[in-house]
């Protein structure tokens, strides 16, 4: 049997209810499964964490870190610790030093959820949003000047490689190869006169490779658009750390809302471990209510099952979840009056039936 260490950080708000319950599904999974079992470790390094010590997390952390093969975050955030302080003391650290280059993340419309969208069933809206990960708008290069006077000056500049932009834009195009080819790229070439025409050549260039995947490119205001007027067009959209981080949030909106959307940072070569967290936040004002949904972490776990080879299992929790929702389970923010353990209980009674039930 295949051990997998996997390290636990609940974090902040309803980050620990969540996890706790992905725990239990995941571990039901694991025991039908018979092939794996994950062996977890938790870390409590959060908001509190930083209010006891003055960091997110210790000065060590990122070595602790590096000797599993995953890492199961909850949510980060808390007042009064302002979100810059926990983000770049936490996610963006991992993120960067474990070179967690691509975030993944499904847009897909689950049967039991409606979209807000007109006219659009489940199935119709099934399409994954590849952002690059670790650099682009969201480097750490700038500055500000004559700070808090008229004269005050600020600079954040957005860092392009060759080297990154290329291996997240083959990724785009090798997920596209095995699914229904085609990849759509954002990019702002008519405005940002530097970064976005260098990636739109990369983009060709790489794409050269790829003669049979259909390959679009939409300014990223268009294609804001184009996801909700016509969602079903798309199969692999791949953008930069900023305007992804737009797209995937909108994503969520148009099926179902972001308390359910999954996602993960993932390392591709595997040298370094990936990190899976719902995108979702901490949602301070209803931790501790038991009322949070947890199918986004449940989600986000079968996204770490496909990462190490376990597809048929993360198939398998993925229609536990829509056998769920369909059966009328869902807690308050789906318009239902359950709880965060009676959805994860659902969820683990689909399986178990399904378990027993004779072939």
């Amino acid at each position: 049997m295949r051990i997998i260490p996997v390290a636990l950080i609940p974090g902040d708000g309803i980050g620990p209810e969540v996890v706790a319950e992905a725990q239990r599904v995941l571990d039901q999974v694991a025991r039908m499964s018979g092939r794996f079992r994950f062996q977890y470790r938790s870390f409590d390094w959060s908001c509190q964490y930083y209010l006891a010590h003055g960091k997110m997390m210790p000065d060590d952390g990122l070595k602790i870190l590096q000797d599993f093969e995953a890492i199961f975050l909850g949510a980060v955030g808390f007042p009064p610790v302002p979100d810059h302080v926990s983000l770049w003391g936490l996610l963006l650290p991992i993120r960067r030093e474990f070179d967690q280059y691509v975030n993944l993340r499904p847009v897909k419309l689950l049967r039991g959820i409606e979209s807000p969208l007109r006219e659009v069933a489940p199935g119709e809206i099934d399409f994954i949003v590849i952002r690059e990960n670790t650099e682009g708008e969201y480097s750490n290069s700038g500055g500000r000047l004559r700070q808090g006077t008229p004269q005050e000056v600020v600079v954040q500049n957005a860092v392009f490689t060759r080297y990154g932009t290329e291996r997240v834009i083959r990724y785009a195009f090798e997920r596209a190869v095995h699914s229904r080819q085609h990849v759509t790229s954002a990019t702002k070439s008519n405005g940002l006169n530097f970064s976005m025409p260098f990636w739109d050549e990369v983009f060709r260039s790489v794409g050269q490779a790829y003669p049979q995947v259909k390959q679009e490119l939409y300014h990223i205001d268009a294609l804001a658009a184009y996801f909700v007027t016509r969602p079903k067009s798309f199969d692999v959209v791949v953008a930069s750390n900023l305007f992804g981080d737009i797209l995937t949030d909108l994503g969520g909106a148009i099926t179902g809302g972001i308390g359910i959307a999954p996602s993960a940072n993932i390392n591709p070569e595997k040298r370094y471990p990936s990190m899976f967290e719902p995108v979702h936040g901490s949602a301070p004002d209803i931790a501790g209510r038991g009322i949070a949904n947890p199918i986004g972490q449940i989600w986000t776990g079968a996204l770490m099952l496909e990462h190490f080879g376990l597809m048929a299992e993360a198939e398998l929790l993925i229609d536990a979840i829509e056998a769920t929702l369909l059966d009328g389970v869902k807690t308050p923010d789906l318009g239902g009056r359950h709880t965060t353990r009676d959805v994860t209980d659902h969820i683990i009674q689909r399986l178990t039936a399904w378990e027993k039930a004779p072939e």
